[in-house]
């Protein structure tokens, strides 16, 4: 089947890059000297530009298996509240398989909140995808044909976002422990579950993430994380990372809460959840279910039964079988339509 949409999204970033920009990104990243030498069997990492926003550089990293062979592709999106994390977390669960399978993963960097509001995040997230729809095929050798877009917790929420804020719409959603819900009440109320912790104060909170837009933040960061304690014992992680105030703009939130978003051209989804997660509430999938199976759209969850957000303490069998089948449903979806 092929995709009748083309693509939308900023585009002045690609025009700036000239094949002789592009040629200089790949010698930069060190990508022409590794497509140069082929001994290795080993899968190969590179890191480009994907777009700039001033001075500030917003990066990829493209993984690749060993050889020359033009390979299916993963867009892979970070999580981390919006406010911390990094394109160098990829999932071993899921890197491994994909990469063993014959995939090239793409993992994305994007502006992080509070410095940067949802609605630009958002952008980075198109003009990454429509990036790599089309520059990755001349560069790093993809078929972006059909794209598979995966993701845990906030990078979860991003992947949900790419099933109605991009075109050509993926050809499949791999959501690990995310949301589609910002104006509900589990990030809009306090959390009973945040507040056991000694409370932040609001000078302590937003000392730690003043200062210009920043695309990478370690998870161990004291300053962040504080700032994401405080955000969740406040309920004002929405009005903080958002810019949206969901008692007053609802409305607002509207194009950024997939979960409102859902109709029959949504691409097939796979949600894993952890029904014990005091993170990301199990309902935030379930909700997801239930709107995606209104729609009529292709889709399957699966609950890890007493895990928490992540499903690292889940049952060891049925955590592999979840990654097992989230690769199935990438591989039906991206091959088995050919």
């Amino acid at each position: 089947m092929q995709h009748e949409d083309r693509p939308i999204g900023r585009r002045e970033f690609v025009g700036r890059l000239s094949a002789g920009a592009l040629g200089a990104t790949l010698a930069n990243t060190g990508l022409a000297a590794q497509e140069r030498g082929k001994s290795s069997d080993a899968p190969r990492r590179t890191t480009l530009v994907y777009k700039r926003v001033g001075s500030l550089e917003i990066q990829a990293d493209v993984h690749r298996p060993a050889g020359n062979a033009v390979c299916p592709v993963v867009l892979w999106i970070h999580g981390g509240a919006l406010i911390m994390g990094d394109r160098g977390g990829v999932d071993r669960r899921l890197r491994a398989p994909l990469l063993k399978a014959g995939y090239a993963i793409v993992s994305i960097d994007y502006r992080l909140a509070p410095e940067t509001k949802l609605p630009q995040i958002i952008e980075d997230l198109r003009d990454a995808y429509l990036w790599l729809y089309e520059q990755g095929p001349k560069l790093f050798q993809v078929d972006t044909s059909r794209i598979a877009v995966a993701g845990g917790s906030a990078g979860g929420y991003l992947t949900l976002m790419t099933g109605f804020c991009v075109k050509p719409r993926p050809a499949a959603l791999v959501s690990l422990w995310g949301y589609g819900d910002l104006a509900g009440d589990w990030y809009t109320k306090p959390s009973e579950f945040y507040r056991k912790q000694p409370l932040v104060s609001k000078e302590e909170a937003w000392k730690g993430v003043s200062g210009p837009p920043v695309t990478t933040r370690a998870r161990g960061d004291k300053g962040p994380g504080r700032f994401y304690l405080y955000c969740r014992q406040q309920g004002l992680w929405t009005t903080n990372v958002a810019g949206i105030d969901p008692r007053t703009q609802d409305a607002a939130l509207t194009p950024y809460c997939p979960v409102r978003n859902v109709t029959r051209e949504y691409p097939p989804t796979i949600l894993i959840h952890g029904t014990n997660d005091t993170d990301v509430p199990f309902e935030q999938s379930t909700e997801m279910d239930k709107e995606l199976a209104r729609a009529g759209v292709d889709h399957k969850l699966i609950a890890i039964p007493n895990a928490g957000h992540g499903v690292g303490d889940g049952a060891p069998k049925l955590v592999a079988s979840a990654f097992e089948q989230a690769l199935a449903f990438i591989e039906h979806h991206v091959r088995g339509q050919h």
